[in-house]
This record gives structure tokens, sequence and C-alpha cells, in this order.
């Protein structure tokens, strides 16, 4: 069976929501609208989460598995991601659940006509300081790229891999990836999306690396949206 989505997955010691991790998605693969893949990105785990990862992979064959050296950030993890897969789409799910891979079909509805289907979660789970942090970042962002998303930050993501793949990455730029899919005169939508609060291992993300990095990304957008090259070939040649 050919592949038509693979599910990106960045890993950085989760290793107490692994074995959960491999159960929900391959629910979804039992329940989704196209053939499924997943690739974990191992993004330089220093617990268990690489040793269980690859038992997993050896389970499935619908498993993949990346693995950094060291530590590199989400931002890269993806990247890594992107340059990797061959499937006509590619999504991006984080390993600790507080999204649901089921709800990847709810965005495979309108992947055709789009280039690009986010999740917004419209009811969130997470502690008042981080809603708060997450919802003034999002103001900011949409300040600087005009992009009309609420909800970049929602680890769940469809778009068509040939986007994905001119999309050029670098640290913090997952939050901008609607942003960086219009510059290529892509279609965008956001659809709402369960949202669940954490139940194992802890955060990656502080009040810096949520709200104050991503303003100081927002300027760095700004200098690659003067900067950014889009062009068409000419097929009628």
């Amino acid at each position: 069976m050919k592949h038509k989505l693979t599910i990106i997955v960045p890993v950085y010691n989760e290793e107490d929501n692994i074995l959960r991790l491999e159960q929900e998605l391959m629910r979804f693969i039992e329940v989704a609208t196209v053939p499924i893949s997943v690739l974990f990105v191992n993004d330089g785990s220093s617990d268990n989460s690489l040793s269980l990862l690859r038992t997993i992979c050896q389970r499935h064959t619908e498993f993949e598995l990346l693995s950094f050296q060291k530590n590199e950030g989400l931002s890269a993890a993806i990247k890594a991601g992107f340059d990797h897969v061959e499937t006509d789409l590619v999504g991006y799910i984080d390993a600790d659940l507080q999204t649901s891979p089921e709800d990847f079909n709810l965005l495979l509805n309108h992947i055709d006509n789009h280039e690009l289907v986010t999740g917004v979660r419209s009811i969130r789970k997470d502690k008042f300081v981080k809603n708060m942090s997450s919802r003034i970042a999002n103001g900011i962002r949409r300040a600087f790229t005009k992009d009309g998303m609420d909800d970049t930050g929602c680890p769940l993501k469809i778009i068509k891999t040939d986007y994905a793949k001119r999309i050029p990455m670098f640290k913090g730029l997952h939050r901008f990836l609607p942003a960086m899919v219009l510059l290529q005169k892509g279609r965008v939508l956001q659809v709402p999306v369960r949202h669940f609060p954490r139940t194992a291992g802890k955060s990656k993300f502080g009040l810096w690396n949520r709200l104050l990095g991503p303003l100081l990304d927002c300027f760095v957008y700004v200098w690659m949206k003067k900067k950014y090259i889009n062009y068409e070939i000419d097929k009628t040649d």
C-alpha cells in the first residue's frame, strides 16, 4: 500500500509518553481516511526515548526513525522530517499527546482545496500563564505576518509536501508555517481540534521560548519576507 500522508513526530525526552503515543498512532492508522506512515525524529533525547522509539519501529512497518546526535530544537526536527518524506502530504504532531492523531481526519477533509490545514485549539487545557503567553504571542505574530491564523502553535498540521520542502526553515519557524505557505501563494485554513491536558512528562517551553523568543523571530520573518524568492516555471514552452 502506498502511503499518502507521513506524520512527523518530534521527540525530546518523552519516555513517559512513548508507549501511549504508539497506541494512539496505531489507533489512528486504523481509522485514517488515507494510508499513513509515521516518522519519529528523536531530537537528541537524554532519557530512554530513543530506545523505546527503536523498539516501536521494529514492531511496525509503518513507523520510521531519524535521530539527531544532540538536541537541535523543534524547528530543526520538523525541517529534517520535511527533507526526508516522500509522500504527497506531510503532517506534524507533538509527542505529548495534547492533541489527538485522530483529528488529522478533520484536517484531511480540507487538504484537497488548501496547501496547509492547521488545527486551532478551541478549548485550551493548559494553565493560565501558558494560555495567556500563547495568546499574546499569537497576537504579536498575526500583527507581523497578517496570516489570519489564531493558533499557529497548535501541534497538528497537514501540508502538501512540495510546499513544505520549499520552506526555508530557521529556529522558531515552526510558528510561521502558515505564513510561509502564504508567501508561496498557497491557501491556508484553520480547523477547530480537541486539546487535552498533559498527563506525563514536562513541557519544553517556558516564558522565554513561548513569548519573548517568538517576538524576536517575527523580526527575522519580516526580513526574510522582503528577501523571499517565489517563482513559477512557464510550462507552455
